[in-house]
Formats: C-alpha cells, sequence, structure tokens
C-alpha cells in the first residue's frame, strides 16, 4: 500500500464513530499489516508524574505493556517526549539509549530499528509514536515523515476527543447552574410575604414538597398558584426531571385530551402523525395542570384513570404508557359547587383533594404589600435598567387602600407601569394609574356592599399630590425646611403654610447631624 492509501485508511479509522483507544489499536494494526511496522506503540505523558507510559500498543502482552514506563528525558521515548524532536535507532543492539524496557527485542534472528515521533497538541508534546521495522527495510526519510504525518492526525483526534469532553464538561457545568437558577427562583423564599395566612402556606409547602402527593392548590386568578406549584417541584425529589405546565383554560375542548395523552396517526381527522402528550413528556417529573375545573366530563374520567391506575393510552392507540408522573393541579372556580351541579365528578374531586393548599387574595393580607412592591420594583428596575428605588408613602398608602380584584399579578402590573413612567428615583401617587385614585367610604353604594369606591375631587388630588411631594422633600432635605423650599423651588414662607395646613411634622425626618 503506498503512503497516500495509508494515511486516506488511517484518517478514516481515526474519524469514525466509537472510543479513541479502540481506533488507536485498530490504526497501529493497519501499520503492522500494511507498512511493516511491528510493535506499535502509542505512549502518554502523565503531566503530574511526568511518567510516560504505553497507552496502546499492538505487538505487545500486557505484561510488557505494563514494564513500558518513562520518566521524561529516560531512554528514546523519554528524550523524544522531552525534547519535541523525532528520533531513530538504526540498530536497537547497538544503541547504548534503547531501554528495552519492555523486554521484547533482541530474540529475533534479523536487526531490529526503532523509530519514535512526538505526539503534539498546540505546539506541547503529549506523548510519542513509536514502531519496529527490519534493519534492511529501513527508508529514514520516508518513515519519519510518514510517522510525523500520522501522529499529526492523532493529535488532532486526541485534541477533538478533549474539546468534546471539555464542551460537555461546559455544558453540564451550564445545566447544574440553571438548575440550581431555577431552584433559587423558585424557592418559597421568593414567594414574598411575612403575613400569618402566607407563613401557613409556605409550612404546608416544607411539608408537602419531598412527597409524591397530588396537591390541589386554591385561590382566586392572580394570587400565584403556580408560584406555589414552581416553588413545590424545585424543592421536591423530582426537582431535576421535566415539569411540564398545562393551562387548561387556554386549550380548545377538543384538543385537551390530544395534549395531554396524545395521540397517534389517523387517530381522528388531521392527525398525521404521532403525538407525544404532556403527560408522556412528565415521566419521571411533575406536571401542573392549571384551571383544572374547566376539564370536560370526558378527560376528566380519563385523568381520574391517570391518577388511580398510574397509567394511560394515546388517544387511539391501544398501548398501556406508565405514569411516573406527580400530579399538581389548580383551579379558581369553587369544585364543591360544580359537583353539587354535576359538572365535575366528586371521584376525582376527592383524588385531587388529598392535600389542598388555600391561597389567601391580597386584599385579605394587605400587610404583604410592602414586601411584595420591594420585591417587584427591584425585579423590573433591573429589567429596564432604571434606578427607581423606593416608593413613595402617599403612593404607598394608595396602595394599602385599594381592594385589588386583580390580587397579586394586577398589584406586579401596577409596579411595572408606574416604574416605566416615573422619571425620578420615586415613584409618587400621580404614578398610579388612575383606578387607585379612589377612596373606599363606609357608605354603600346603590345595589353594592358594605363599601363603595368614591373618586378623589381635583381639589383632594392635588392635596394629595402637595402633602406627598413635601413629605419626599422634607425626606430627601433630612427636615431642613430651607433646603427642602429650595428643593421644590418655592419660598420658605409658602413651604411653611403647608406644613401647618397639612400637619406635616418634619423633625421626624431629622438626623442626628441635622
Amino acid at each position: 500500500m503506498d503512503d497516500l492509501a495509508l494515511l486516506f485508511e488511517i484518517t478514516q479509522i481515526l474519524n469514525a464513530p466509537g472510543p479513541l483507544p479502540r481506533s488507536l489499536q485498530q490504526m497501529l494494526k493497519v501499520l503492522a499489516t500494511e507498512a511493516g511496522m511491528e510493535r506499535g506503540t502509542i505512549t502518554i505523558l502523565n503531566p503530574e508524574t511526568n511518567e510516560i507510559q504505553i497507552e496502546v500498543a499492538q505487538g505487545l502482552s500486557a505484561e510488557a505493556r505494563r514494564r513500558g514506563r518513562y520518566k521524561l528525558g529516560e531512554g528514546i521515548t523519554g528524550r523524544v517526549v522531552e525534547t519535541g524532536e523525532p528520533m531513530v535507532v538504526p540498530r536497537v543492539s547497538q544503541e547504548p539509549l534503547f531501554l528495552n524496557r519492555t523486554r521484547t527485542r533482541g530474540r529475533e534472528k534479523e536487526e531490529i530499528s526503532f523509530i519514535c515521533v512526538p505526539i503534539k497538541i498546540n505546539q506541547q508534546t503529549i506523548g510519542a509514536l513509536s514502531v519496529d521495522r527490519r534493519y534492511q527495510d529501513l527508508d529514514l526519510d520516508r518513515d519519519v515523515r510518514l510517522l510525523t504525518i500520522i501522529a499529526s492526525i492523532i493529535a488532532q483526534a486526541g485534541n477533538n476527543l478533549m474539546l468534546l469532553d471539555r464542551e460537555k464538561e461546559l455544558l453540564r457545568d451550564e445545566n447544574l447552574q440553571l438548575k440550581g437558577a431555577l431552584q433559587e427562583r423558585y424557592q418559597m423564599g421568593n414567594l414574598v410575604g411575612t403575613s400569618g395566612r402566607m407563613r401557613q402556606v409556605f409550612e404546608m409547602i416544607q411539608r408537602v414538597a419531598k412527597s409524591n402527593a397530588t396537591i390541589l392548590i386554591r385561590g382566586e386568578s392572580g394570587t400565584g398558584k403556580e408560584l406555589v406549584a414552581n416553588a413545590i417541584h424545585y424543592n421536591s425529589s423530582r426537582a431535576d426531571k421535566p415539569f411540564v405546565k398545562v393551562n387548561l383554560a387556554a386549550l380548545p375542548e377538543t384538543l385537551v385530551e390530544s395534549e395531554l395523552f396524545g395521540h397517534e396517526r389517523g387517530a381522528f381527522t388531521g392527525a398525521l402523525q404521532r403525538k407525544i402528550g404532556r403527560f408522556e413528556l412528565a415521566q419521571g417529573g411533575t406536571i401542573f395542570l392549571d384551571e383544572i375545573g374547566d376539564l370536560s366530563p370526558t378527560v376528566q374520567l380519563k385523568l381520574l384513570r391517570v391518577i388511580q391506575e398510574r397509567e394511560f393510552s394515546r388517544l387511539g392507540g391501544n398501548a398501556t404508557l406508565k405514569a411516573d408522573v406527580r400530579l399538581l393541579a389548580a383551579t379558581h372556580r369553587d369544585l364543591e359547587k360544580l359537583v353539587a351541579e354535576g359538572l365535575f365528578r366528586e371521584d376525582l374531586y376527592y383524588r385531587l383533594n388529598v392535600f389542598p393548599i388555600y391561597l389567601p387574595p391580597l386584599r385579605d393580607r394587605k400587610s404583604d404589600i410592602p414586601a411584595l412592591v420591594e420585591h417587584f420594583l427591584s425585579k423590573f428596575a433591573a429589567v429596564n435598567g432604571k434606578e427607581v428605588c423606593r416608593v413613595s408613602q402617599g403612593a404607598l398608602d394608595l396602595l394599602m387602600q385599594y381592594n385589588w380584584p386583580g390580587n397579586v399579578r394586577e398589584l406586579e402590573n401596577v409596579i411595572e407601569r408606574a416604574l416605566l413612567v416615573c422619571d425620578g428615583d420615586t415613584i409618587l401617587a400621580s404614578h398610579l394609574p388612575p383606578t387607585l385614585q379612589v377612596r373606599f367610604t363606609s357608605r354603600p353604594g346603590p345595589g353594592e356592599g358594605d363599601s363603595c369606591p368614591v373618586r378623589l375631587s381635583l381639589a383632594a388630588q392635588v392635596e394629595t399630590l402637595e402633602r406627598e411631594l413635601i413629605t419626599e422633600a422634607l425626606i430627601a432635605c433630612k427636615g431642613n425646611q430651607s433646603k427642602a423650599a429650595h428643593y421644590l423651588d418655592t419660598s420658605l414662607r409658602i413651604l411653611g403654610y403647608k406644613i401647618r395646613r397639612y400637619g406635616i411634622e418634619p423633625r421626624r425626618f431629622r438626623t442626628p447631624r441635622s
């Protein structure tokens, strides 16, 4: 075989899929059979011990391979690795540097020649390729040139493998970082609230997170049911497994069954190929079914089978699939009323209601509003690159007075809007939407309950804004009225009049040094 054909075959071997040592072993065998290069070895330098040892060999016993160890600079192989230059021994019997550590030379009747070339990656020698040849067959220039090319091909294959391993390691680290970020994002500590009602929720999540129990999360829209589901999953033993979320209210009724359980090709008109359902995608992990109260009776029956038997079938299929899935469900609807009306299966209700968690509406935990405001302000300031750092007392008073029919989600939207329209470092009452510029009185409105929202008059809103601006100026100036008057671009006399009118006490804002 000519050199070009030999190099082509070796390249094909080293580029083939499979473990690199096996490819190197096959390459040495080709050198022996096609090029007459016997007893080929590939040695690798251990940078920690500076010891060179045989990694792959052709024509050597396991015992001979074990003996083939050299210190850096020791023997022919040690010098090649140390200097990075090839060496040739025409007659090993006449070369004192040739150590014959493997004890395999000297038994042949013919004289043996030894060729050793370095294996380099990025100009750094990592090992050596060596072969034996019969002395009379030796063509020095050709053999060194050929083996140097082969050593470069080996180095490239090894470098590619190292890069692949490094990339896998980076991906593994990134995956771990992402999982850690998800776990940090959905820790119970990020469910903001210090009220008694929320402490009860935290305690219930702690109790149930590590189990496999079915959880029913109940509460009005916008209370944070999905956030509770996230906290349960990412604090459970399934945290590193899939977490699949399904909003049942957002799916057409005709597609719910296919989305949850999948379908086979031809199961119905338009089913052109097999579809994997959400339960199958969530194998080993958790599935979160939001708005469970909107399920049709047919899908309710199938879901009941999944919970009871832990198995399901694709739509139009006969195969039974196991469901190793933890089920979390949520609803804002009155399931007990739906059961009484025959719209929700009673047996499914009791299967889902194993461990209910009730999320209180925001109006029942208003003491959490300051902490929630701070949380959302920090979140949206970072996202939008703004430096808003606080909410004024006047704005906070309005937030505390409002009844929040949209719950925490509505509060989140209000803070995001206020931050976007705010040009300074403080959100004022004027930055809040008009829906919050109301006062709740104890006078019932026509056909209404205990309270009636009454919009503030223009004069009242002006007074509220003036009081807030003066308070913020006194805070900024640490109670100094002269500096506050300059801050507001007004006279000290007018400011003093307003302070007395609104009953503001500047001394409250002074520091010991002022």
